[in-house]
């Protein structure tokens, strides 16, 4: 297990903001620069670091924006650093996209635990009988939730109820339905391509400056996709298992092994967990992209700061 030390940036920024995986800060230009760490979060809270893992998150992302700049516009303006990219400052919209592709998931926004609980009108769709469990739905879903303040959660709301809560202006609703589709199918057709099925996936959409569409965050990558290892995926299901997600996996089956439910100090775990999760996050970077992964200087280097230096010098 490694850790990636954030006082050792020392970028001398005012105005940082830290995330569970991430920090920032502001930047002149209205423009932001975003660290990605190694940190690993599971039951709402970090409980490690995995190698890599940042710098995966932080190019992989980076490498999807480019392939879907077509569709949407993204907030990255450049990327300095194997860990960090500038981005655009843009106002998030108030919701987060939910594309779902299958019959999965066991959280209280998932469909599949209310549709085996009957429920049979989810997220304002209706669903038929008889769909199997981790199967294809009939068409990709678009789950839209509310976002969460420090310490909620995040609440379920049907597409028609963005706009009557006022959450999203009626034709920028309409935008956002169009990209978040669009997007998913182009993620669905490359994860075919390297071995995957992409089950659902999360896209955050802001306003740039001139109010703008883009896409922010990260997207289609193992924090923010469900991707399925297509090789063993039909004989687990003849089997009644779960697919195999290919993402931390390892590291939350250990802690489920080990009886952690979420609560106190997490329990410590072989050093074989943690390579095992790290060489998931290279595979599939590696698998998507075609590309290999080299990693570079961590934590993050004198020559970022130095980049940096314009936009620093107008705050």
């Amino acid at each position: 297990m490694t850790t990636n030390n954030l006082d050792a940036f020392d970028l001398d920024i005012p105005g940082q903001q830290s995330g569970k995986v991430r920090e920032s800060w502001p930047l002149a230009n209205s423009q932001r620069l975003l660290v990605t760490t190694d940190r690993l979060s599971a039951f709402d809270r970090v409980i490690g670091t995995v190698a890599h893992k940042g710098q995966v998150l932080n190019q992989l992302a980076a490498w999807w924006f480019d392939q879907t700049s077509d569709i949407v516009p993204n907030h990255v303006v450049s990327l300095p650093d194997p860990n960090a990219l500038v981005a655009i400052d843009a106002t998030p919209l108030p919701v987060e996209v939910i594309v779902r592709g299958r019959l999965t998931g066991s959280t209280s926004t998932s469909v599949l635990p209310r549709y085996q609980a009957g429920e049979r009108t989810l997220y304002g769709y209706e669903l038929p009988d008889g769909l199997e469990p981790h199967g294809p739905l009939p068409t990709p879903l678009i789950t839209p939730t509310t976002k969460a303040e420090q310490g909620g959660h995040d609440e379920p709301v049907t597409c028609d109820q963005v706009v009557e809560l006022g959450l999203v202006e009626p034709a920028l609703w309409d935008q956002v339905q169009e990209a978040a589709m669009a997007l998913f199918l182009r993620g669905t057709e490359v994860a075919a391509a390297a071995g995957f099925v992409l089950a659902d996936t999360k896209y955050e959409f802001g306003l740039d400056p001139d109010g703008g569409l883009v896409v922010i965050d990260e997207m289609h990558t193992p924090d923010s996709s469900r991707f399925w290892l297509e090789s063993n995926l039909a004989d687990r299901l003849a089997e009644g298992k779960t697919p195999e997600s290919f993402d931390k996996e390892p590291v939350r089956l250990a802690l489920r092994a080990a009886g952690y439910k979420g609560e106190g100090e997490p329990p410590q775990m072989d050093d074989e967990v943690w390579e095992s999760a790290s060489s998931r996050y290279v595979e599939i970077y590696e698998r998507l992209t075609g590309e290999t992964f080299v990693p570079g200087e961590q934590p993050i280097s004198e020559r970022l700061a130095k980049n940096l230096a314009p936009l620093v010098a107008d705050l």
